[in-house]
């Protein structure tokens, strides 16, 4: 049971079905009402016509056994003077309710003097003698006539008559009309409510399921790519333009992302193992020697090859760190001191920066500046500038030099891991080519950019751009 509503097919499907149901009530509900008061006031209406022309009878001093009111079948009359006494009734009224008096057999006629109203015993609101009330009162109640009882709406009607004061007649009119069409609308409703449900349910279940169909087809083969760990295999994309559709694109640029991180993870780890593997057999070949000749020991040289592992073993683990997202220290970092740092010692180098301050990594943004200080060493023929300097909302580091420069067709390939655009030249004088995408990814993590362009020299130029450090920021000062 708990698979059966647990997916989002049975739960649309039972919770459209509830809503139409409790829709259903509410409209049958009211449907039944509004019928019973139309059907319950048109009795009303023909109790009151019946209730008036008794009326009529008794202002034109119909005598009592002369109206023809009481003659009419199906329609309970009660006719009782301001005492409350039936002076005359329906006949074949055996029993009636809802009218006041419950008594069906006149009272004896009374005699002439007590026929007479006292003109000075009048109410100030008095009909005139002939007056029928306008209006009239209505209630609900029953009536057995020969044998036969049935419930009836009753209408009572005043008049002031000339011979016998003031008269209530009630009539009545019968409610088996209503009574029969509330219960066949509801037996209609009975029936036809859960047949519509299901049909509703139904309907529900085949558009909701065929809607769903494509996120099935999703769904498996998503199954599928992680049990074959196959990242080129992509999900079906349905040929609609609802959110089904942008759902399977969305999963297949992140597969296609994913597939590209992973190649890139695998070509690192080759390109790692390869750059480590030259000093590491180095190093052994001259530990070997020296184990067997001692005084043919290139100390120098095993040195040398121990720093280039030490240096490479740290930019593998700083480009790990980067690429798990570890987010840089909020510190203020003044770039102009931390250029005037990179760049003292280094001889051709000259720094022209205002003090400028952003948030960050103080150890990896002296990283970035080292990185291209030394990028420019190697391919400057005698000068290297720096730069530092403000541009809207950013800080703009400028590292140019006056070498060959860089090919526009290659200004974004050098920021690629293990690339060198000089194949012939050695690994002990380009290094492993991790400087330039650490220097990029420690940008990017910052929030700024590291591009490379023409300097006006006719070397290389990379400006890093970083967003400034906030004015209201109580960070410490780096």
């Amino acid at each position: 049971m708990s698979r059966l509503f647990g997916s989002v097919r049975s739960r649309a499907t039972l919770g459209a079905t509830l809503v139409v149901a409790v829709a259903l009530v509410a409209a049958g509900t009211a449907l039944l009402l509004s019928l019973r008061a139309n059907l319950t006031g048109e009795a009303g209406t023909r109790a009151e016509r019946s209730a008036q022309a008794v009326a009529s009878e008794l202002a034109a001093r119909t005598p009592l056994d002369k109206l023809s009111g009481l003659d009419a079948e199906d329609t309970p009359v009660q006719i009782v003077d301001e005492d409350g006494v039936l002076l005359a009734a329906s006949e074949d009224l055996e029993r009636i309710s809802g009218t006041g008096t419950s008594e069906v057999t006149p009272a004896p006629a009374p005699s002439d003097e007590d026929d007479r109203d006292d003109p000075d015993d009048r109410d100030d609101d008095s009909l005139d003698p002939g007056e029928i009330a306008p209006g009239a009162s209505y209630t609900n109640g029953t009536a057995t006539i020969d044998g036969d009882t049935e419930d009836y709406r009753f209408a009572a009607v005043e008049v002031e008559t000339p011979d016998r004061g003031r008269l209530t007649v009630h009539a009545g009119a019968p409610l088996a009309a209503e009574h029969s069409a509330v219960g066949t609308a509801l037996t209609a409703m009975l029936i036809g409510f859960p047949l519509l449900l299901g049909v509703v349910a139904a309907v529900t279940w085949l558009v909701t399921g065929r809607a769903l169909r494509p996120v099935e087809g999703i769904r498996r083969e998503m199954a599928a790519i992680t049990a074959s760990e196959d990242l080129r295999r992509r999900v079906p994309e349905p040929a609609t333009h609802d959110e089904v559709a942008r759902l399977a694109r969305t999963t297949n640029a992140t597969l296609a992302a994913l597939e590209a991180s992973v190649e890139r993870q695998r070509a690192f780890v080759a390109d790692a193992s390869h750059e480590l593997r030259s000093p590491i057999a180095s190093l052994r070949t001259q530990l070997e020697v020296a184990a067997a000749h001692p005084e043919l020991l290139d100390l120098d040289g095993a040195v040398e090859d121990t720093v280039r592992l030490q240096n490479l073993a740290a930019d593998l683990l700083l480009l790990a760190r980067l690429d798990t997202g570890e987010r840089p220290a909020g510190t203020r970092v003044d770039l102009a001191a931390l250029a005037r740092e990179a760049a003292a010692g280094r001889e051709g180098v000259t720094v022209e920066a205002e003090p400028v301050e952003v948030s960050g990594s103080r150890g990896q943004l002296s990283r970035v500046l080292g990185n291209l200080l030394d990028n420019a060493e190697r391919h400057a023929r005698e000068r290297i500038t720096v730069t530092v300097r403000r541009e809207g909302g950013a800080a703009v580091v400028g590292v140019a030099d006056d070498g060959e420069g860089v090919a526009e067709a290659d200004r974004e390939r050098i920021f690629e891991r293990f690339v060198r655009l000089d194949a012939a030249r050695s690994r002990d004088d380009g290094g492993a080519g991790l400087g330039l995408a650490i220097a990029r990814d420690v940008a990017v993590r910052h929030g700024g950019t590291l591009t490379a362009g023409a300097a006006p020299a006719g070397g290389a130029l990379f400006e890093l751009r970083l967003p400034l450090a906030g004015a209201d920021r109580g960070t410490p000062r780096a």
